[in-house]
């Protein structure tokens, strides 16, 4: 892992938002509607990608308005974060590269 990747501080606030700082002295801060919203797991990529296929009438993914918020959150290895979310969702995990990239878009 590199210094860009690696975490040296996660800061998060399960109604509010992530906070994660790295290595090498970026500072990201990630709404919970962002990180919902940007869920890494199959079927929710699956399903981002067949919406953005489709002309834009309405926009499904998206809708997480601060009612959604993170019941637990737990390491996995040393390369990620997995959330388990208010709304039974659980299988997103949040590989600190990912999460570096969503901080840089």
């Amino acid at each position: 892992m590199s210094t860009r990747t690696t975490p040296t501080r996660i800061d998060l606030k399960k109604s509010e938002k992530l906070t994660v700082e790295f290595a090498d002295g970026k500072r990201a801060e990630f709404s919970l509607a962002k990180l919902r919203t940007n869920c890494p797991c199959a079927s929710c990529r699956a399903a981002r990608e067949a919406q953005s296929a489709k002309p834009r009438r309405l926009n499904v993914l998206g809708t997480f308005n601060g009612e959604t918020a993170v019941v637990s959150a737990e390491l996995v290895g040393n390369y990620a974060l997995r959330l388990e979310w208010s709304d039974d969702h659980n299988s997103g995990i949040y590989s600190f590269e990912y999460l570096r990239q969503l901080a840089e878009q």
